[in-house]
């Protein structure tokens, strides 16, 4: 069995990885990734000091994964490990909360530091961030910022590296409630408690634009799937509130490289069973077959792209005695524009100082662009003869995605900068 499934995609080889809490061996934590052909442990299987819950995991820019969980270990305190790529290790020190952490959510700030966001039950339940500053861990702000008891704590990152938290915020009615930090305080998004109703599951997703989205389990709406975006004055619905067939636990929000959002999530009105669903500009609608796609219940759900633009679910998978489960759905971009028949190719691939893009069967409203691994745009430019040189110099060394859209087709390839 396992529990508090986190997948994400490796900006090395573009392969899914997935971190959990795993009942096979105490409840420790372990990771495993996809080479391709099967699934192995990343390390030692079981490498927590103890059981291990909420269990979140994020690669940085160079591909390290980094794994931040609740320690059973140590007083069910926030613990962040790292694997240095031979052995797990700890990112300061163990448990460095003050107290016992619980929905520990982990992502990368815009330098590459680690912040973990959680319910901290020293500050009476309230949210803390705490980030590690390359020899401790410490305070993003006040600790406890939120008005009060906050659930669900999820953590994201605008392009230009302001940090966000959504949470089920028991000081407003147990409604969602989002905060930003400003540099030196945390300051509401919006109003306090946005929601209709009672907001479980929450979760925060930024697009490229740095427009801010959120989804829940709405009450309001009789626990049906919503989502919502803040529109730079309020909280606006999506398309259609209640988006799902009956209640939906474990949402995961996430957006195509094209930029499109797309929501997973376990759906009561098709057996818990796992879905996914895209907003195509007006409404939600459905990813392969109606019904969700998993075998049988699905529990914490995870949604994520790999470069390509296809989607990755993972979950615990109770049709199969609630194990780790990995899909893909491949025709996600191939189905937009099919008879497209541009080619693209881009070398050289690593890269230092330029890159020359080739493209073969371009259109005259092509547009290509290049974005870093938070989906930030970094340069825009027509695309109006076969081949061009672009200068990427002034990048950081890492992993950049190539994007040429024309039309209504979206092509996505990676490249790396030494």
């Amino acid at each position: 069995m396992a529990k508090y499934i986190s997948l994400a995609i490796s900006p090395v080889n573009d392969q899914p990885c997935v971190a959990y809490s795993d009942w096979a061996n105490s409840m420790y934590t372990s990771v495993m990734e996809f080479n391709g052909t099967n699934w192995s442990y990343v390390g030692t299987p079981a490498f927590s000091a103890q059981g291990a819950w909420y269990t979140s995991l994020a690669f940085n820019s160079s591909g390290q994964p980094y794994v931040a969980y609740s320690d059973e270990g140590n007083s069910w305190g926030a613990t962040v490990m790292k694997f240095d790529g031979t052995n797990w290790v700890y990112v300061g020190s163990a448990a460095f909360s003050t107290g016992q952490a619980n929905y520990t959510s982990l992502a990368f700030g815009p330098s590459g530091q680690p912040y973990v966001a959680f319910q901290d039950w020293t500050e009476s339940q309230k949210a803390t961030v705490m980030e590690f500053n390359g020899s401790s861990w410490v305070y993003v702000g006040a600790a406890g910022f939120s008005a009060g008891v906050a659930a669900y704590t999820c953590l994201a990152f605008s392009p230009s590296g302001t940090p966000y938290v959504v949470y089920e915020d028991y000081g407003n009615s147990d409604k969602a409630s989002v905060m930003k930090f400003n540099g030196t305080n945390w300051v509401l998004v919006g109003n306090a408690g946005f929601s209709a109703g009672e907001a479980t599951y929450t979760n925060i997703a930024v697009d490229t634009s740095g427009t801010i989205y959120v989804a829940f389990g709405d009450a309001g709406n009789y626990g049906l799937l919503t989502v919502m975006r803040f529109n730079g004055t309020s909280w606006v619905n999506v398309g259609s509130a209640g988006i799902s067939k009956g209640v939906a636990n474990y949402p995961s929000l996430a957006f195509i490289p094209a930029g499109e959002p797309y929501v997973a999530f376990n759906d009561a009105g098709y057996s818990y069973k796992a879905r996914l669903m895209k907003f195509n500009g007006s409404s939600w609608v459905e990813v392969g077959s109606t019904g969700g796609f998993s075998t049988g219940r699905a529990n914490y759900v995870s949604l994520a792209f790999n470069s390509s633009g296809i989607p990755y679910v993972g979950y615990a998978d109770c049709g199969d005695s609630c194990g780790a489960t990995v899909m893909k759905y491949d025709s996600v971009i191939a189905g937009v524009g099919e008879h497209w028949q541009s080619r693209i190719s881009v070398h050289p691939n690593p890269a230092t100082d330029k890159i020359i893009v080739e493209i073969t069967g371009i259109s005259s409203q092509s547009q290509l662009s290049i974005m870093d691994l938070s989906s930030r745009e970094l340069m825009q430019q027509s695309v109006i003869s076969p081949s061009a040189t672009i200068d990427i110099s002034a990048f950081p060394a890492g992993v950049y995605f190539l994007k040429v859209t024309a039309e209504k087709t979206t092509k996505v390839m990676k490249f790396i900068k030494q």
